[in-house]
């Protein structure tokens, strides 16, 4: 069988291009490609082989690794590691319906069977705080849940489940509208100091602003309170599986469940790639906390707003004067805000996980917390993006090492976005480096005694995604993954060709990443040929109606 696929390998391409998010309609006979280990790939380029044999490097080599180890220091030794990196697939995230039933519960289970005929050892589902908890404080309805957790187990698959307590809906990815509590949104409208607020007053309700973790605003109770009776409910829900089937919880800790502010909201245009974003401090909560941390320094004018000089959300770091080259980023002031604003962040994931560690302590099951690939500006040397997201990177600062320590020290799996991205797939003008931040990231879970695992941060179907994921995977001196979540389930990934690559991708993963899938994605964007030649065409159809 042979078709022709035409690499589009911008990062703006692949962020908008049209796919479907959720298994609106499975109906129909989907057949799945079996792949045996003789089955072998050819592949030829339009293009000279040779050229594309050449571009068949690790992530890191020559001139390119000198350049990026030199910008944090990374040394980069490489040794040989065949353990296993077990792969979970996530669910579409309308897998629990509104009114609390799972979706299409025959389609669920159909693919259910396909993921584990696959050599897929689980998969990820978002337990979301708006509808467990949607008919008021402590109701909770785990119900659709516990049918998923069902059959999950019938299929002898592993779950894991993500303590969901942000908005879906209008960032990327998004396929479904599922808001906060209606509760809690009441409370929001009486107080709207309860969200992320930006420097011109406009309010974001994906998630509450942190800077009132530790205050009753929530009828009595505390956010964190709140997260943790949540949690607590879903432990005792669930208690009979924690540990077996419930494999890992992934505690949301903000806006997308990741560690961070939400500084590049997509809805209604606000931002668009490869934009700096802004700083969300301008809750009054957020700003007693800042004028309370400049008057202790002695520094009272410091304490009055953010930067007057950071640009707005679409601009780029030399049109500002907080994140140009020489910036204000740069200057004491820059300094104690950005100690401060990061600070802040790594406080709130410290409540919530060492919350989540009691209550999940003893269960058997792991915990972890998802960061944010912020690589758009990465080659700057202030780092704008990853700055206004909390995340304190610059030129002259690991940003990541004290977020891998926060998560250690609760035991907790550092699960980190972007693996399966190239710096040659990006626009020159968005300075990223994917690679380069991934390579940070791992040396920070390394030095910090950490596990990490990771995901892909857009949908990807094509070859050189899966290669690039399979080298961030490998051990660079006992630093590999050790599991890697693929986003995400949906109709697309069951069409033949699509299934066929997810399918050897994950047999190559169990045997450690140690060979290539396919050659390396087709920079040139020109026409890749690629045959698949087998022993046999043995397949299997499964209805998902």
């Amino acid at each position: 069988m042979a078709f022709t696929l035409r690499s589009s390998i911008s990062f703006i391409n692949l962020k908008h291009k049209n796919t479907a998010k959720t298994p609106n309609d499975f109906s129909g006979m989907v057949c799945f490609a079996q792949i045996r280990p003789s089955c072998r790939l050819q592949a030829k380029n339009s293009m000279q082989e040779a050229q594309l044999s050449r571009e068949r490097t690790s992530v890191f080599e020559g001139e390119r690794n000198e350049e990026r180890e030199k910008l944090h220091g990374l040394s980069i030794v490489h040794s040989k590691n065949d353990s296993k990196v077990p792969v979970f697939v996530m669910l579409p995230l309308d897998t629990v319906s509104v009114g609390g039933n799972l979706n299409k519960p025959r389609a669920m289970n159909a693919s259910l069977m396909a993921l584990k005929s696959a050599g897929v050892e689980g998969v990820m589902v978002d337990a979301w705080w708006g509808l467990v908890e949607k008919d008021g404080p402590l109701k909770y309805n785990w119900e659709g849940y516990a049918e998923l957790v069902k059959m999950v187990q019938k299929h002898g698959l592993k779950l894991q489940v993500v303590m969901s307590f942000h908005h879906c809906g209008g960032n990327v990815g998004d396929s479904c509208s599922i808001p906060l509590p209606p509760w809690v949104l009441e409370e929001i409208s009486k107080n709207p100091d309860l969200v992320y607020t930006d420097r011109s007053g406009r309010r974001n309700p994906e998630y509450i602003s942190l800077g009132c973790d530790s205050l009753p605003v929530l009828r009595g109770r505390t956010p964190v309170q709140v997260y943790s009776d949540y949690m607590r409910s879903f432990s005792e829900r669930f208690k009979d599986y924690l540990g077996d089937v419930i494999e890992e919880v992934q505690v949301g800790m903000g806006p997308c469940g990741e560690l961070r502010y939400p500084s590049y909201p997509e809805s209604n245009g606000t931002w668009r790639f490869p934009g700096i974003g802004e700083f969300q401090c301008y809750d009054k909560y957020m700003r007693a906390s800042l004028a309370a941390s400049a008057e202790a320094k002695g520094k009272k004018d410091w304490g009055q707003s953010g930067p007057h000089d950071s640009g707005q959300y679409r601009q780029f770091p030399e049109e500002t004067g907080f994140f140009r080259r020489d910036g204000t980023w740069n200057s004491e002031y820059g300094q104690f805000f950005l100690e401060w604003y990061s600070g802040k962040l790594l406080e709130h994931g410290d409540r919530i996980l060492a919350a989540a560690e009691s209550i999940f302590q003893g269960t058997g099951a792991k915990l972890s917390g998802k960061v944010a690939g912020i690589h758009w500006h990465y080659r700057s040397r202030s780092h704008a993006a990853e700055l206004t997201a909390g995340y304190y990177n610059t030129r002259h600062r690991d940003g990541y090492l004290p977020i891998a320590r926060m998560l250690g020290k609760h035991g907790v799996v550092f699960n980190f976005t972007c693996t399966e991205m190239r710096d040659r797939e990006q626009p020159d003008h968005a300075n990223c480096s994917p690679e380069g931040l991934v390579q940070q990231v791992k040396r920070a879970a390394k030095t910090a005694g950490t596990e990490l695992a990771g995901e892909n941060a857009l949908e990807r179907y094509d070859a050189g995604a899966y290669s690039q994921v399979l080298a961030t995977s490998r051990s660079d001196s006992g630093n590999g993954l050790s599991a890697f979540t693929y986003l995400r389930m949906n109709k697309q990934l069951f069409e033949p060709e699509n299934w066929r690559q997810l399918v050897e991708f994950v047999k190559i993963m169990s045997e450690g990443g140690r060979k290539t899938i396919l050659p390396e994605s087709d920079s040139s964007r020109t026409d890749l040929y690629v045959g698949f030649v087998t022993k046999t065409k043995a397949k299997k159809e499964a209805a998902l109606v």
